[in-house]
């Protein structure tokens, strides 16, 4: 087997025995790192303090990963103006946490004859949102439900977290795309 010290210097091809000799020397132990490989490598080193480490590195990855959910918020044609407004920040909200929204809008009855309503609704939305969301999926009539899906923005977000207002840096990077280079 090929052997790597615990400073990642290879000690070259060793037998088995002469390996193990040379790791309880160190007070170390014997790990195959690569049991695929011709020949094995192994490597010398502390297993738990390695299995600890592998632990933490595996445990930042998760925590640096963004988990990205579908939330749900249903409308009705008829809503009143304060409802509107409450559900639409609700739903920029989920949006600034960076996730997808879905939203319905319930039709009963005689109202499944006026679909116009609810894709009226679902584009006063869409505009008001339109800084920081993007549609992801166009209204579409499902049944007895009209349904618009919305994703963050990920350029507005970015300028957002850089601060200052969005549409003023689209503004400030055309001026200077605009602007004559000098040589």
């Amino acid at each position: 087997m090929r052997l790597v010290d615990p400073d990642g210097r290879q000690l070259g091809i060793k037998p088995l025995p002469e390996a193990l000799h040379i790791a309880r020397e160190a007070d170390l132990d014997l790990v195959e790192v690569a049991p695929m490989a011709n020949p094995p490598v192994c490597k010398i080193l502390d297993y738990g303090k390695w299995k600890y480490e592998a632990a933490q590195r595996d445990k930042e990855s998760r925590r640096k990963a963004t988990n990205v959910q579908i939330k749900e918020m249903k409308y009705r044609p008829k809503i009143g103006g304060g409802d509107f407004d409450t559900k639409t920040r609700k739903v920029s909200h989920f949006l600034d946490q960076g996730h997808k929204v879905k939203i319905t809008i319930m039709f009963r009855g005689r109202e499944m004859a006026h679909p116009e309503l609810g894709k009226r609704i679902l584009d006063q939305i869409a505009e008001q949102l339109a800084p920081g969301a993007k549609v992801e999926a166009a209204p579409k009539l499902d049944g007895r439900n009209m349904v618009m899906v919305l994703a963050p923005d990920k350029r507005s977000r970015a300028a957002k977290s850089s601060g200052g207002d969005p549409q003023q840096q689209v503004q400030q990077t055309q001026a200077q795309e605009q602007q004559p280079q000098e040589s």
